[in-house]
């Protein structure tokens, strides 16, 4: 069994054959050079799991030659040997690029054994997180932002532009728009692509544990913390912290993570260490932080830190000529489970470009995922569009602007009376059902109808 490709470098012949035996007596394919220059050429040749170079040469010493066959190969391990116990050219060597270092000696030569084995179990992994990071790469690359509408370009240009640099990003958006989408865009496109991106959602965690959550805590913090534990700060050391549903945070957490802004520096709750931050931060919200600062739901101060960058999603109605390409993508995505199915009719992609989409693209991904496990096989029709979509139009007024120019904020409020009252009267009146007839919150149409004082016709007379 082959357990490796080694490429040894050695001038000392005798040293240099006692290694090669006994690596391939350890089942490691060897190949040997006395040639620091011959041993470049191999490499350009062929690719060795690990490269095994004496420090000392003639032309070309060992640590010149790490350096030389990491420019060729990047993805090279290399241990240097070391006949002269020197700590400063050890360190050298560990800053030139190499894996390890080992002294030279032929009673230890079985020590050569183990850390070989180390150093390709380290390419091997290195070899495989290489390969999931171009795959997340490619995953959130900006091909993969799917639309062709003038809106989501702006958008996705946007984020081309500021995704190398390291200012804070606020990404804002309605409730489904792909939010954290962008921020991992915006990450895997950046210098910090190697680290990692960790995600939190602010909303979805309660408040006393949030804190913990964040900037983790020392053991005996709290009643039920029996050991240490590490924050979601510390594990994105390097990276990118995308903190979703910001708005949600409370007002002492607001004041923690503007420091954490500020200062870059936070302490683990319960410990009076101060930890570094060495993170980019992105943060999303759908909702409108300016309205919660006046409401002194959210610090002004820290609002100014977060929207260094401001990124807005548009909502899918905004960019309907997108719906049949997301379409079409999230249905070649279910064709890998039911490849019998064929695809999607003209007619139904027309019906779907019509709808509204209050839950924007997660709503449209979640239909795709229905329709494909209900159909199974063959066309999906209009048919098979639930009622709200299949029954959805587009109804425009036809709009003529006189010569003397209009009053728009007069006419806007008198349309939107007389959509809220053919509601009320399609409905009886019932404020719930007129509301979801508009696709309106009841309390945003009572608060209408409060301010615009529209009452039954009975409260009129």
């Amino acid at each position: 069994m082959n357990r490796g490709s080694v490429l040894v470098v050695d001038d000392d012949a005798l040293f240099r054959a006692a290694l090669v035996r006994y690596l391939e007596g350890e089942s490691f394919s060897v190949v040997a050079e006395g040639d620091p220059s011959a041993a470049l050429e191999r490499v350009e040749q062929q690719s060795f799991d690990l490269v095994l170079t004496d420090l000392r040469m003639p032309g070309l010493d060992g640590i010149a030659l790490v350096r030389r066959v990491r420019a060729i190969d990047p993805e090279a391990v290399c241990i240097v040997v070391t006949g002269f116990g020197n700590p400063e050219r050890s360190i050298e060597a560990l800053r030139a690029g190499a894996f390890w270092f080992i002294e030279k000696s032929y009673e230890r030569i079985a020590c050569f054994g183990p850390l070989v084995e180390k150093a390709l179990e380290f390419r091997r992994l290195h070899g495989a997180n290489r390969q999931l990071q171009r795959q997340l790469e490619s995953r959130y690359g900006f091909d993969n932002l799917v639309g062709e509408s003038e809106a989501l370009r702006a958008t996705i240009e946007m984020v081309r532009k500021v995704a190398d640099a390291e200012a804070t990003v606020l990404v804002l958006g309605e409730s489904g728009v792909g939010k954290e989408l962008f921020a991992r865009a915006i990450h895997y496109n950046s210098p910090r692509a190697a680290r990692p991106f960790v995600a939190v959602n602010c909303g979805a965690i309660p408040e006393e544990l949030l804190e913990s959550e964040l900037f983790g805590h020392v053991r005996g913090a709290f009643t039920t913390a029996v050991r240490d534990r590490v924050g979601r700060f510390a594990a994105a050391n390097g990276g990118t912290i995308f903190l979703d549903e910001i708005g949600d945070m409370s007002p002492k957490l607001q004041t923690k993570l503007l420091r954490v802004l500020q200062e870059r520096e936070y302490e683990p709750v319960g410990s009076s260490r101060t930890e570094r931050a060495d993170v980019r931060v992105v943060a999303a919200t759908n909702q409108n932080l300016p309205e919660l600062i006046r409401e002194k739901r959210f610090r002004e101060d820290l609002y100014f830190r977060l929207c260094g960058v401001p990124i807005e999603v548009p909502p899918l109605r905004a960019r309907r000529e997108d719906v049949p390409l997301l379409v079409r993508h999230f249905l070649e995505i279910q064709r890998r489970t039911y490849p019998e199915i064929a695809g999607i009719t003209d007619a139904a992609l027309k019906r779907m470009s019509e709808y509204d989409w209050p839950g924007n693209v997660r709503e449209l991904e979640r239909l795709v995922e229905r329709l494909a496990v209900l159909r199974r096989s063959g066309w999906i029709d209009e048919a098979d569009l639930p009622g709200s979509i299949a029954g959805a139009r587009l109804e425009r007024p036809t709009v003529s602007i006189p010569a003397g120019g209009i009053d728009f904020a007069a006419l806007v409020a008198a349309y939107e009376d007389e959509l809220l009252l053919a509601a009320l009267n399609a409905t009886g009146w019932n404020k719930a059902k007129a509301a979801e007839l508009v696709k309106m919150k009841r309390t945003t149409l009572v608060e209408k109808l409060r301010v615009r004082n529209i009452v039954p016709p009975s409260r009129n007379s």
